[in-house]
Formats: structure tokens, sequence, C-alpha cells
């Protein structure tokens, strides 16, 4: 029976910037429900201003994210799978209460007691797709580069480069998939990320943000914000020290959006559109194709001996 006198405090989630849990500067916060409809948390609606001080974040940390070991990067993003598979009940738990948003993933449909639910299945995959590019770390470069063939006594050489700042723009559905899958490729590859959390579910990127902070990645190199996307995609867009955009779930006119804006910038926007079906599918979303827009290719030439 119920506790008349009990009082619930509901959690606020904070935005997670250069590895600490600051408070949007604006002051403001949004509501998270849970599929009743009733006040599940709070979460901070991250300003213009958290935007800024993300891509600065990222950016100082970049570097050394980039310059460490491909083996080294690889075993912190199997750590982060270890950690996340660690907190496992968490999120499928919020999962489950707050749906991704949809009148079919809300639905809870019949199922038997050995099947795995959808919440269930998503942690599965996603704690997969971290496993994954946890191994690609130190091998897309032996499948992205190559040795080239050239005339004269050189040796040439084409290997990829981290390209800097990448934001990482989440789909509604599939909230902690979608952003793993968008967000691994990334830091895989050495670069920094400012992650623009699901919208109708922020509380799987909040919650995987503590699992951040308390691994071994370095503060900085995962950045993630929640808010709303109408608010915030057109500074993504706009954004100069923002390198390359990496979306999912997006409209036609947020797509366009962020095209118009690499326009000016020259920044690189790669938008998947894939089905909710897609998303589990390993061969699709394991791929070291995942990796290639978000690298520079640098040639180089050697003298050969003679």
């Amino acid at each position: 029976m119920p506790d008349a006198n009990r009082l619930d405090v509901l959690k606020t989630y904070k935005l997670f910037i250069d590895g600490k849990f600051p408070r949007t500067e604006s002051g403001r916060t949004m509501i998270v429900n849970a599929r009743d409809g009733a006040v599940l948390a709070h979460a901070c609606k991250a300003s213009r201003k958290d935007l800024r001080e993300a891509v600065e974040a990222a950016r100082k940390a970049q570097a050394g994210w980039s310059a460490a070991t491909a083996y080294l990067r690889g075993q912190i993003i199997y750590r982060i799978a270890e950690m996340l598979e660690g907190r496992r009940a968490e999120f499928v738990q919020t999962l489950d209460s707050v749906g991704a948003g949809s009148k079919t993933a809300n639905a809870k449909p019949a199922r038997s007691k050995s099947a795995p639910s959808h919440a269930e299945r998503e942690v599965t995959a996603s704690v997969d797709r971290l496993v994954a590019f946890a191994g690609w770390a130190d091998k897309f470069a032996q499948v992205l580069g190559c040795n080239n063939p050239v005339a004269g006594p050189f040796y040439n050489f084409t290997v990829p480069e981290a390209s800097g700042v990448v934001a990482v723009v989440c789909p509604d559905e599939l909230p902690l998939l979608g952003l793993v899958s968008l967000l691994a490729p990334v830091i895989c590859s050495g670069n920094a990320a400012v992650v623009l959390a699901s919208e109708r579910n922020p509380l799987p990127a909040a919650i995987l943000g503590e699992v951040l902070a308390t691994g071994d990645l370095p503060g900085g190199v995962v950045n993630i914000l929640t808010g709303e996307r109408k608010e915030l995609l057109p500074f993504v867009s706009a954004h100069r020290d923002i390198d390359a955009i990496h979306a999912g779930g997006m409209n036609a006119d947020e797509a366009r959006l962020l095209r118009e804006g690499s326009a000016e910038n020259v920044k690189r926007v790669c938008v998947r559109t894939l089905d909710a079906a897609a998303w589990y599918d390993a061969d699709e979303c394991h791929s070291p194709w995942w990796i290639e827009p978000f690298v520079d290719m640098k040639t180089m030439w050697h003298p050969a001996s003679v």
C-alpha cells in the first residue's frame, strides 16, 4: 500500500560538459513524462551558450584524444561498454518507463516471458555496438588507408586522421541505440563530440554521461546536451568550430537546415536515414564506413632506398 506521507523528489538531470555536470546557464528545465503521463524527471534545457561551452571543451580535449594510441582508445571504449552493461537495469527501466516517443514505440506489446523486451534488446545492441567500434579503433586505418602505387623511387601512403569536433544529433526513437551508433564511430577515430540528445527521451543520454564520467574517457571528449532541436540545430549548423555533423532521425526540414549551414562553413554533414530495424543491423551499423565521413585523408611521400 502506498505511503500517503511519502514525498518523492524527482531528479533533475544535468548537462555533461568537460567531464562535469553543470546546470544550464539559462536555468531552464524540461519535464520528462512517463508513458502514463506522470512526471518522471526533469532535464536541463541547454542554451546557445551551453553549446558554445561544450564545443570549447571538445576542442580543448580533441588533440589529446587523437594523440592517444588507437589501442588505448579502443580499450577505453570497451570499458564504456562494460560500464553500460553494469547499469543495464537502470537503462532498461528508463527506456521502458519513457519509451521512444512514438505511439508504436510506447505501446507495450504482449510477449512471452522468455522474450527480451524492446528496452532490453536496445541496451544489448548498444553494448554490442560499442564493443564493435572499440575493435575498429586500431583497425579502421588499414581499411580506409592504403599504400598507393606511384612512379619513381618513393613510397606513397594515405592515412586517415580525425576531423576534429563532431556534433552528434540523436534520433528521438531508439534514444540509446541511436546515440551510441552515431557516437561510437566518431570517437573511436580520435574525434571529440558534442551530443544533442533525443528530445523526447533525453534520460538515456543523461545516464550515459554518468557512465562516461566514471570511466577512463578524458573530460571533454564527449559532451552531452539535452534540449530542444528547433532551438539548437541552427547554431549547431552554423557553428564554425564544429567540423562535422553526424545525425539520425531528422525530418526533411532539419536535414536541410544542417546542410545549409555547411555551405557557409564547409563542414561535413552525414544524416542517417534508417528505419527502426536497420539500427539493429550489425552489417549496416558496425561497418568501418561509418567512420569514414569523420576522418580526413593525409597522403605522405617517403623516398625509397635504391
